[in-house]
């Protein structure tokens, strides 16, 4: 342009450029002046975009506080509440009186009911649900599927295979730990051949995979069937109720054997989360970024192996959790992994206690079995979420 600077005219193309050196004024669309000079105010206000960002940015705070306000709430409820009812102040003053804050012993029946019984079961709950619910989370991150479950891959049928084999065989070469320690060798096996038998040519394809852990599941449900074919009456009884789940077997050294395994895949768990939102983008885009596909699959079905291991071999077979928990996560706060990873677990801590607290008192005396309790109320939420889905989105896919 005559008589301008190069400079004036670098300094121009950078405004032109670059929206945020504009002006106010210049932001501000030009409109035809209405009757009277005065512009046309049809045009209706955009909602102010940094608030909907802070919205966005404290909505996972929020979560989390909720979350563990309900999970402290349960807690207590859940330890105190039953064929003894404890009142909530005394479970809280033999706490603190046991922590060395104060507080007060209870009777000598309370304390065996609330530190022998309730207690035990109360943090079983919690490290299986959170468990289950991290590896629900991790297992659709890695297979981009949200059907995906720890199931898909044979866990839990492989785990069952070998408590079903402890009590049809009768083992008990670890004494009263006979059954959980066949139960966490064989679901980690079983996800081992799955994973060799799916890999050709150095890669693991993720339907290839799927298809092989459906083919581990019917084998495993046929060498079941054989051992309670085979079993004696009272075997049949111990393999069907240790397939329904539950908790009532909860005492301390069952927490502790979990909790290795429990809060070493937790930790470890929320390190993969910027990965798989990597990976959500698709395999070839992920690998552009820079991110070893094949080595972080292997890494994260490791991790959900131990973790889903170890929950069914104290808990027994306990359905949707790893699948429901992760969809209503997804619902309240999108796909991000950074908070539906650590997310998943917390809310599947509040599940189980939830429905731990409701198996063992809605029919008392008789205490129902937790996966069918489970299973009960996960079925029609999850035909109520593929219905919904349906309509919005037209699908999964």
């Amino acid at each position: 342009m005559p008589g301008r600077s190069p400079q004036g005219a670098e300094r121009t193309a950078v405004e032109l450029s670059d929206p945020s050196s504009r002006s106010a004024s210049e932001e501000t669309p030009r409109r035809a002046p209405g009757p009277g000079g005065t512009a046309p105010t049809t045009a209706k206000p955009e909602p102010h975009k940094p608030e909907r960002d802070r919205t966005r940015t404290r909505r996972p705070a929020l979560l989390t506080t909720a979350l563990v306000a309900a999970l402290a709430l349960l807690a207590l409820l859940s330890a105190g509440v039953g064929a003894y009812d404890i009142p909530l102040a005394d479970v809280l003053a033999s706490v603190r009186h046991h922590l060395g804050l104060g507080g007060a012993p209870l009777d000598r029946v309370g304390e065996s009911v609330l530190w022998n019984v309730r207690l035990p079961r109360v943090v079983l709950a919690l490290l299986v649900g959170a468990s289950l619910g991290c590896a629900g989370a991790l297992m659709q991150g890695v297979f981009g599927n949200p059907l995906a479950e720890p199931g898909v891959i044979g866990i839990s049928a492989g785990a069952a295979v070998g408590a079903v084999a402890a009590i049809g065989l009768g083992l008990s070469f670890f004494g009263n730990w006979t059954i959980t320690v066949c139960a966490f060798v064989a679901g980690l096996t079983t996800v081992s051949s799955v994973y060799l038998l799916s890999r050709n040519g150095g890669r693991t394809e993720v339907v290839t995979l799927i298809l092989t852990g459906i083919a581990v599941n019917a084998f495993a449900g046929a060498l079941i069937g054989l051992f309670v074919f085979f079993a004696d009456s009272g075997q049949v009884n111990q393999i069907t109720f240790w397939q329904l789940g539950s908790l009532a077997q909860a005492t301390w050294p069952k927490v502790l054997a979990v909790l290795p395994c429990a809060v070493a895949g937790l930790l470890v768990a929320p390190l993969y989360s910027r990965r798989l939102d990597l990976l959500s983008l698709g395999e070839r885009p992920a690998r552009h970024l820079g991110i070893d596909v094949e080595r972080l699959r292997l890494a994260l079905i490791l991790v959900v192996a131990l973790l889903t291991a170890a929950a069914v071999a104290v808990a027994g077979v306990i359905t949707f959790i790893g699948l429901l928990v992760p969809h209503l996560l997804r619902m309240a706060n999108g796909p991000g992994h950074r908070f539906l990873v650590p997310g998943s677990a917390l809310a599947g801590a509040v599940v189980l206690v939830a429905g731990d607290l409701a198996a063992r008192t809605l029919a008392q005396p008789a205490e129902l079995p937790l996966g069918v309790l489970t299973a009960l109320l996960g079925s029609p939420f999850f035909f109520w979420l593929l219905r919904r889905t349906r309509r919005k989105q037209g699908g999964w896919a």
